[in-house]
């Protein structure tokens, strides 16, 4: 099933369901707890991000041509970041170009996100998927300047800022994209195919992303973890990529769909 998250023409927000794809119906009740999809059709002004995160964890070099390109080593263990709530941003609207804290060098990164429908600690990866609501595309939006020259060796300031986090369009549940392995995920830079890759190509699975996450640590309902962008970022390339006002993005995981927005300076 597919869930998206919008807003009607009263400005109240819902979730809506549908098998399809499409002719959504209103959800009533808790998406994390009981629900149910009524006969009552979708008024969709606005489709939203499918869910207002808790927090956003992310994975770093988790797909292994991409962790080639940027001429470093799988770990071990995954690598961990996190992104505020503050960062999400829905389908359509823009990504904004930090101009107070100024970066030259915003980037792409397409990833599969999980969200997480109950709460989950210490889950082995056989049970994993049991915590799972569904996924989405993510666009990882990384301002590489501050992620890599003025971070203090940390990522978490040039990954932060407001709007970094597109999600959508919309939540598929397990039981369609299973364990969210073999899907083809791209990134289109006004329309030009700048990523293209598949999810086989992670290091870390799903599963055992969720298992080592919830090592001695809940993850709460509504939890988004982003599972890492495969080869094919701007800041790899030569000539260099970076994103500048006028250019639109779009993220495209197979099974999901397609998550677009424009970018712009900051206000």
């Amino acid at each position: 099933m597919k869930i998206i998250r919008y807003e009607d023409s009263q400005g109240a927000v819902h979730h809506g369901g549908s098998e399809t794809g499409s002719d959504y119906r209103k959800i009533s009740g808790d998406i994390y707890g009981e629900y149910t999809i009524t006969d009552e059709a979708a008024d969709v002004k606005k489709t939203l991000a499918p869910v207002v995160p808790k927090t956003v964890l992310c994975i770093g070099l988790n797909y292994k041509k991409h962790a080639e390109e940027s001429g470093m080593s799988i770990n071990d263990y995954p690598v961990l970041f996190i992104k505020g709530a503050n960062t999400a941003q829905n389908p359509g609207d823009p990504i904004e170009l930090p101009t107070h804290l100024k970066s030259n060098e915003v980037d792409y990164e397409c990833e599969l996100a999980v969200v997480i429908g109950k709460p989950c600690k210490n889950v082995s990866p056989e049970n994993a998927l049991d915590y799972v609501l569904g996924y989405t595309c993510m666009n990882d939006v990384s301002a590489r300047d501050w992620q890599i020259t003025h971070g203090g060796g940390q990522w978490c300031r040039g990954k932060g800022f407001d709007t970094f986090a597109p999600l959508g369009p919309c939540l598929v549940t397990p039981d369609e994209l299973r364990d969210g392995s073999g899907l083809q995920i791209r990134t289109l830079l006004n329309g030009d195919v700048m990523q293209d890759s598949s999810t086989s190509d992670m290091a870390f699975d799903v599963p055992s992303l969720i298992s080592f996450l919830s090592g001695s640590n809940t993850l709460e309902p509504g939890t988004v973890i982003s599972t890492g962008t495969p080869a094919g970022v701007g800041v790899a390339r030569s000539p260099q990529v970076f994103l500048k006002p006028g250019d639109e993005v779009t993220i495209d995981i197979e099974g999901i769909g397609q998550l677009t927005n424009p970018v712009i300076d900051e206000a």
